[in-house]
């Protein structure tokens, strides 16, 4: 549903811009042997659609109407997935954070996966504009057997228009608990000219895109073979990435020199990784 009242329900001074307040949530239900919607809530410029879908999962694809992000907006959305549900959610597009005159631009993401459950977060990759500020977090809830598989990339400018960037502010920062107990924090930090940050050789050794993926599953170290030698064919020619696993968890880690190499690595590696396609808005 869409909630008009909250959307507009803050003031903005004669001084102020106009800033962006958008939440969404989606949950989905086991009912006859297939997945389908159970709750679902948008208000501001957070949008959920759920295309039509034969061969895949279900799949509901998040949209900003707003068009990107900058300081000062709050931008919040929920997946929620009772037992026996395998759903897969993702982005229409790339998500952008655009130059901010003061403040930062706020994510938060929250999963709560119900024993049995399967979801997949696949958006497509964030861009950086010349001195954005955003500001991430992604929480997630597991209970008993429920697997998540969580992707997260960044790039930092447009290589192919010239783009320079010479300051960003962006922190991101993920927490997984499975039933209760934390078993994955990551926390990034980039501030400051990204040239400057990324160049060591413990960081990006010169890449301006980057991306994470976390497999948390109690199985997941089952399919750490699998991962690396999708990987071996995937490094090289501008791209490199590793993979680890332990504990009900599958990392993989990939550098780009570009954001159009990272993007085929990764419709590779995922494609094979799941061994189905991505969905239809990864190619559009």
């Amino acid at each position: 549903m869409l909630d008009a009242a909250k959307a507009s329900d803050f003031e903005v001074s004669p001084h102020a811009m106009q800033r962006v307040r958008a939440e969404a949530r989606i949950g989905f239900k086991a009912a006859g042997g297939r997945t389908r919607l159970a709750d679902l809530y948008q208000s501001g410029s957070a949008k959920i659609r759920l295309p039509k879908v034969y061969d895949t999962p279900v799949t509901a694809v998040l949209i900003n109407t707003a068009g990107g992000l900058t300081g000062g907006d709050r931008v919040s959305f929920t997946v929620n997935a009772a037992a026996g549900t395998h759903a897969i959610v993702t982005s229409q597009t790339a998500e952008r954070a655009y130059r901010s005159n003061a403040g930062s631009a706020r994510v938060t993401g929250r999963f709560c996966l119900e024993a049995g459950a399967d979801v997949e977060w696949l958006p497509q990759e964030t861009i950086l504009f010349d001195a954005s500020r955003l500001k991430r977090q992604l929480h997630a809830d597991l209970t008993g057997d429920a697997r998540l598989l969580m992707l997260e990339s960044v790039v930092v400018g447009r290589a192919a228009m010239g783009e320079r960037v010479g300051s960003v502010l962006f922190t991101d920062s993920w927490r997984l608990r499975r039933d209760g107990r934390l078993v994955f924090a990551d926390d990034i930090r980039l501030k400051g000219d990204p040239a400057l940050c990324l160049r060591g050789r413990a960081t990006a050794k010169g890449g301006v895109a980057v991306a994470t993926l976390v497999d948390c599953a109690l199985d997941a170290e089952d399919r750490l073979d699998r991962a690396r030698n999708l990987l071996a064919d995937r490094t090289g020619a501008g791209v490199q990435a590793a993979a680890s696993a332990w504990n009900g968890l599958l990392i993989a880690r990939f550098v780009s020199e570009d954001g159009r190499g990272l993007r085929s690595a990764l419709t590779t590696f995922l494609t094979g990784y799941r061994g189905m396609e991505l969905p239809r808005v990864w190619h559009c």
